[in-house]
């Protein structure tokens, strides 16, 4: 880990400052919509704009980047998130902020792309898998700082958004001026929705789902906040629970996948998480009990985005898995899509502490579907089953692609050892 971290630090300081801006920029804006008096069926629309222009680039960033180059890209790409960011607060209103979502989506997920192919270039075939798990957490530690960076000013004025400015400019120099080349680029194209679905239906429903109830944990979370009445520390501090329990809960439920079955751990994962949002309500008054339920949400929901793509690997063959990534990450931002409008309507008409009656449904609806399909066909054997590889929500196609080959590099490894 010391050797990926002395080679790669500059990109990895870049994305971490780049994270800092962007998990700045989702919580205040949910802050500051309840500031300006937009309702949360409003500020849905708002949120909602992230993952248009998300799904968006993703299709549309790698064409870009052959024709231009990376470093062009990123530039230009980074340079649109910087204007966006000083335009909230200069104009608040809700059609500008759900363009100005759009914008900054759609640039986001091409400099992830950019920043994480300089990352995989970076890497050796025995340092790739370091690289990805410290790149996950670089990903998170910026999200959880920028939680605590909100607190640094009052969320009704300019400051906080010039900051998330500043810090995504600065992100700039440490990948632009890093020592390694522009990598050539090449991602492979995502499987069809019909590939995906008859090889596995679970991971492909799942995934879908799983995107409603991301957009809605990172998109509204802090929304839930202001309709609660929390003070802006409070609400910093539950954001920031979701993300450190995505963290923390990845390598033990990692650990878990390799040892039982995935379908089996999905059942139980999702069954959990919907019971404790279903209880959620009833103790949301207190504090450290509604730290503990974003705690939860977060350390079951990262995870199982992991375990979509590591089952789904389970019924392919080693060529395809790389597009099968692809595809559920197509599928993923499809779910994502709709989440913030759902939710945003359910907590205007029925109160605030629908927010987790929304995810224990569709928990619940995950658990329900794993468990139908448990009943149509036998899951793999754990002798059967590859590795599994963590991978962030936030992540682009190239991370996905780096996790599907660390996972079949490891699986050859223990089978190697194993004869």
């Amino acid at each position: 880990m010391g050797t990926v971290l002395k080679n790669s630090w500059a990109l990895f300081l870049g994305v971490m400052l780049l994270m800092l801006g962007n998990g700045l920029q989702g919580t205040l804006l949910g802050i500051r919509g309840a500031i300006e008096g937009f309702s949360p069926n409003t500020m849905a629309w708002v949120m909602s704009g992230y993952f248009i222009g998300f799904l968006g680039g993703s299709r549309m960033a790698p064409e870009m980047i052959r024709r231009v180059g990376h470093v062009r890209v990123f530039a230009a790409l980074a340079s649109l998130v910087s204007a966006c960011l000083i335009l909230y607060a200069a104009v608040p209103n809700v059609i500008v902020w759900l363009c100005l979502r759009i914008v900054i989506g759609f640039c986001f997920s091409g400099v992830y792309v950019v920043a994480e192919s300089w990352l995989n270039d970076s890497a050796t075939n025995e340092t790739r898998g370091q690289t990805l798990s410290l790149y996950l957490i670089v990903q998170m530690i910026g999200i959880v700082a920028a939680q605590v960076v909100l607190n640094f000013a009052d969320a009704g004025g300019y400051t906080l958004f010039i900051i998330s400015s500043v810090l995504v400019s600065i992100s700039f120099a440490p990948i632009l001026l890093s020592i390694s080349p522009a990598p050539m680029f090449q991602t492979t194209k995502p499987m069809s929705f019909k590939r995906l679905y008859n090889a596995s239906p679970l991971a492909v429903v799942g995934t879908f789902l799983l995107g409603s109830i991301f957009s809605a944990l990172f998109g509204m979370s802090a929304v839930y906040g202001t309709q609660k009445g929390l003070d802006v520390g409070t609400i910093t501090l539950i954001v920031a629970m979701i993300y450190i329990g995505g963290m923390l809960m990845q390598y033990p439920i990692g650990w878990a996948s390799d040892r039982m079955g995935r379908r089996l751990l999905i059942i139980y994962l999702t069954i959990f998480g919907a019971i404790a949002m279903a209880l959620a309500p009833l103790i949301t008054s207190n504090i450290y009990a509604l730290m503990a339920l974003m705690f939860i949400v977060g350390g079951v929901s990262n995870p199982l985005y992991s375990l979509y793509i590591a089952y789904m690997n389970d019924y392919l063959e080693q060529d395809d898995m790389a597009a099968a990534s692809g595809g559920l990450i197509f599928i993923n931002g499809t779910g994502a899509i709709g989440g913030p409008f759902l939710v945003g309507w359910m907590m205007t008409e029925f109160g605030a502490d629908s927010f987790f009656v929304y995810l224990a449904v569709l928990l619940g609806l995950s658990a329900v579907w794993a468990l139908f399909r448990s009943t149509i066909r036998d899951a793999p054997s754990v002798e059967d089953t590859g590795a599994y590889a963590p991978i962030s929500p936030s992540s682009s196609i190239v991370a996905a692609e780096v996790a599907t080959e660390v996972a079949i590099d490891m699986a050859d490894e223990a089978e190697e050892q194993s004869s």
